[in-house]
């Protein structure tokens, strides 16, 4: 019901009930009830002040525990030494997304946060930032880490991928000012279309689990990257995968067993309910009663329930996805934002599962009667930024799963190699930077 006057309100009308206008109204509302019910309302409020000792310390705890989980995680995060590392591929590169997968399986780390004392004083485990970014056309792979972990990324991409070139590079999202004022602003956010188990079209499906010939190849990135190409001089792109073991805090519940509800848990159920619908119900001569019979799954179920069990086997994590596009205001291009909004058109498949835009600036319909929308346009532009310069989307003040839980993708390996991994050669777009001669380190047996 809510939801059905929300699109009445908000997609056909263009109205949006923020907080503040309601807690103006409800104010409004108490004022005019004693007004003209002074008795009741003045006994109410006695009441509730009455029976404050019994309520109130519920609220205050709770608030007070909360704004500690909060200190105690900022100061937790903010105590590391982060490093921003770009990784430039070679030229002659013929490594598949496998590569990646394998690389992301070093990442998946579940340490700071093994017990209760740790988490009581902020203990979380670590988080990445997987980054693209267009600077003006020159295209730039990076991965934000904690200094104290440089060494792990650094040797597990040297490990797959030998001949590419890792250095630690300046914050590019903080090189230039970012405001309102002196830029064109737009950026969203990514969710699935669909339940998490449910994969995306990966790199499997696109034949790159195999090295072939290059005019053979269709790398989905290819699409991105030759986007983020197209930009010119004044424009900038930045889409970063902030990623993270995957636990269950997305699901904010227990399963059967008592333990955190995670994504496996949620793929049984799907399972289990296709499975329901392959068994198709017969009426016993004898007894005439309704009986489920044998289960019959159609090629498209058995393919289904074999991608999910398959997804689900992998190492998960958890993903935000977020992307922003900035330009002087003359060089602002709008044609820009419809890509951004499909821009994982290429992963996505009907009846499965996709990657869509939400959030942020899409939340603005631009109705002329829309009041405030400037101001709100731009408190929402200013911390997109900052939100993606601290690199944030797990942990409060940053944590956009708190409404929007959707919002947090869980995702294997198989699924964020698809679309994260070093392109090869036969990804050609000018604006790809590259390591323009292979380098390498001296021999350690050289004689003195």
């Amino acid at each position: 019901m809510l939801s059905f006057f929300k699109e009445i309100l908000t997609d056909t009308l263009g109205i949006r009930l923020e907080a503040w206008p309601l807690f103006i109204l409800g104010i409004l509302l108490l004022i005019n009830a004693y007004i003209w019910m002074p008795d009741i309302v003045s006994s109410a409020l006695a009441i509730a002040l009455f029976l404050a000792p019994l309520w109130l310390p519920f609220l205050l705890v709770g608030g007070a525990k909360h704004l500690w989980y909060i200190l105690q995680r900022g100061e937790f995060i903010s105590a590391f030494t982060y490093v921003l590392l770009e990784v430039k591929p070679p030229r002659n590169l013929v490594k598949t997304p496998l590569a990646m997968e394998a690389f992301l399986s070093s990442l998946h780390l579940t340490g700071g946060e093994s017990n209760w004392y740790a988490r009581f004083w902020g203990g979380t485990r670590p988080f990445w930032s997987l980054e693209m970014a267009s600077l003006e056309g020159q295209v730039h792979f990076f991965i934000w880490t904690r200094a104290k972990l440089r060494q792990i990324v650094e040797t597990q991409i040297y490990a797959q991928y030998p001949g590419v070139q890792i250095v630690e590079a300046p914050d590019y999202s903080r090189i230039i000012s970012a405001t309102p004022e002196e830029w064109s602003i737009w950026g969203c956010d990514y969710k699935q279309t669909e339940k998490d188990p449910l994969p995306i079209k990966t790199y499997i499906e696109y034949g790159l689990d195999k090295v072939q010939k290059e005019p053979e190849q269709v790398d989905p990135l290819a699409s991105i990257i030759e986007f983020m190409s197209s930009l010119g001089r004044g424009e900038y792109l930045w889409l970063q995968f902030v990623v993270r073991a995957h636990k269950g805090e997305k699901y904010n519940k227990l399963n059967g067993e008592g333990k955190p509800y995670t994504w496996k848990d949620e793929a049984k159920k799907l399972v289990d309910d296709i499975r329901k619908k392959t068994r198709e119900t017969y009426t016993d001569m004898v007894t005439g009663e309704e009986r489920p019979g044998f289960p019959n799954p159609t090629k498209g179920q058995s393919e289904m329930m074999a991608a999910i069990e398959r997804n689900v086997s992998k190492l998960a994590f958890d993903v935000g996805g977020r992307c922003i596009y900035l330009a002087k205001p003359k060089s602002f291009s709008p044609t820009n934002i419809s890509h951004m909004i499909a821009l994982f058109k290429p992963f996505s498949s009907e009846g499965w599962n996709g990657i869509n835009s939400t959030g942020w600036m899409k939340t603005f319909d631009d109705f002329p009667w829309e009041i405030g929308v400037t101001k709100r346009k731009d408190h929402f532009r200013r911390r997109l930024i900052e939100e993606y310069r601290r690199r944030q989307f797990f942990y409060d003040p940053f944590y956009e799963g708190s409404l929007s839980p959707e919002k947090i993708m869980v995702m294997s390996t198989e699924e964020l190699a698809t679309i994260y991994h070093i392109p090869s050669s036969s990804i050609e777009s000018p604006g790809l930077v590259r390591v323009r001669s292979s380098t390498g380190q001296a021999p350690a047996n050289l004689p003195m």
